[in-house]
């Protein structure tokens, strides 16, 4: 079974920064995909950033040049590195890992951005 485990949300300042980590747990599995959703109220989940086993990382167009996706595979954790917040970034932020037992989601962990 696998388990992920988001933090580092939180209230931020708009042009601010935030890290979310997202720990991987369990055992007999191989992490194939990283990748970070978002949900804003009202409005459907969508796709933020994935990070292949291989290295390759790609961004939705709205956070291209702002939010870095990283990984370390010693601590089996998967970051997001969000930096010039806005206010339409707010939303409750997913990870989710797809491995050789199928995709896992975090529970997510939910991000403000407001002054």
């Amino acid at each position: 079974q696998v388990q992920l485990v988001e933090s580092g949300g939180g209230l931020v300042q708009p042009g601010g920064s935030l890290r979310l980590s997202c720990v991987v747990s369990g055992s007999g599995f191989i992490i194939h995909g990283m990748y970070w959703y978002r949900q804003a109220p009202g409005k459907q989940r969508e796709w933020v950033a994935l990070k292949t086993s291989g290295g390759t990382t790609d961004y939705a167009e709205f956070v291209k040049g702002r939010f870095t996706i990283s990984s370390d595979n010693a601590k089996n954790t998967v970051y997001l590195q969000m930096n010039s917040l806005k206010p339409e970034d707010t939303a409750l932020y997913f990870c989710s890992v797809a491995t050789t037992m199928g995709v896992s989601w975090g529970q997510g962990t939910q991000i403000t951005v407001s002054s």
